[in-house]
């Protein structure tokens, strides 16, 4: 069953009129997805350090925030460390997110709340990247952009106050298809080691004959027309649907990746592509533990101030990073 809560939003964006976003153009669509936070995102927790960065990438530089909770010193001068003991240990564990908002929309500020509670609950270091998007910067741009990020955090452990031996990357719908790819395009290169992954309802294929989708499709703020309309803004060449920086579940060779926690919602269209993803990640002998919040609807994540499981989401994914990263 849909939860009540899920159920009164949905209904309450219907009273309203609200467009939908593929019946806007994504100036429009970026705009609205920042002033929706204000009504159902929770205030974030308090940092003891919150810093605006840059990272250079391949199509220029990449603006990055990085968020510390306290307890885990803030870095003052050239990596010297606020709490001695951290130092000692190598640094926090940190965790590099991807924002949703299917490659088109999203940003910093639009998950600046879901950053800030899970570097509280986790302990971990947390850097969020504001990677390219379509239809400005068409695939593989994101892909690019998020790995260079991964890359540059991992080189500049020491002056953030971080360890790069307890790296972690994530993020939700189509950021956790990047965090998904991310992992992927590591392992290959073999020399940036990451610790975990964790995968929010995951985007993981682009061509959709999935029977969430085919009942999720409709009516549950993730539509078929949005994921059409995301799609076509992000990628141009049909053929690219295949490419597995586009679509990780098709890649033939899962092995060797990073243990990971996939959370799933049921009333999501994305649901069985995520969960197809976690028995993959199985099959192939990784570590990769499955959440489904089986009354929950896309995007609920971010959703605390109206939906209550979105808090005890976040609460799931912050336990296992500690758990996982120490």
């Amino acid at each position: 069953m849909l939860h009540p809560q899920a159920r009164a939003l949905l209904d309450l964006i219907e009273q309203r009129n609200a467009p939908a976003v593929h019946e806007q153009t994504p100036p429009e669509a970026r705009e609205s997805y920042r002033a929706r936070r204000f009504f159902t995102q929770p205030d974030g927790a308090a940092m003891a350090e919150v810093r605006e960065l840059t990272a250079p990438g391949p199509r220029g530089d990449i603006p990055l925030r990085l968020y510390r909770p306290h307890g885990h010193g803030a870095v003052s001068g050239a990596g010297a460390m606020g709490a001695a003991g951290e130092a000692a240990a190598g640094g926090s564990p940190v965790l590099v997110y991807f924002h949703g908002g299917g490659w088109v929309i999203g940003d910093l500020d639009t998950h600046d709340a879901l950053c800030r509670d899970l570097a509280d609950q986790s302990g971990c270091v947390v850097v969020s990247v504001d990677y390219r998007m379509g239809p400005e910067h068409r695939f593989p741009a994101a892909p690019e952009d998020c790995l260079a990020a991964t890359r540059w955090v991992r080189d500049q452990a020491g002056a953030l106050g971080v360890d790069a031996s307890r790296l972690a990357v994530g993020g939700d719908s189509a950021g956790g298809n990047l965090a998904a790819v991310v992992s992927q395009m590591a392992r290959d290169a073999g020399d940036l080691p990451i610790a975990f992954q964790l995968l929010i309802y995951p985007a993981t294929v682009q061509r959709r004959f999935t029977h969430s989708n085919a009942v999720n499709g409709q009516g549950l703020l993730l539509t078929v027309d949005s994921m059409r309309y995301f799609h076509d803004h992000y990628i141009d060449d049909a053929e690219l649907d295949f490419d597995w920086r586009a679509a990780p579940l098709l890649r033939e060779d899962l092995s060797g990746l990073p243990p990971a926690l996939v959370l799933v919602a049921g009333y999501d269209p994305l649901c069985d592509e995520g969960t197809a993803y976690a028995q993959r990640l199985t099959q192939a002998g990784n570590s990769a533990t499955l959440v489904n919040f089986s009354r929950q609807i896309h995007g609920f994540i971010t959703m605390g101030k109206v939906i209550e499981e979105a808090n005890e989401a976040v609460s799931v994914c912050a336990a296992t990073l500690r758990r996982r990263l120490g």
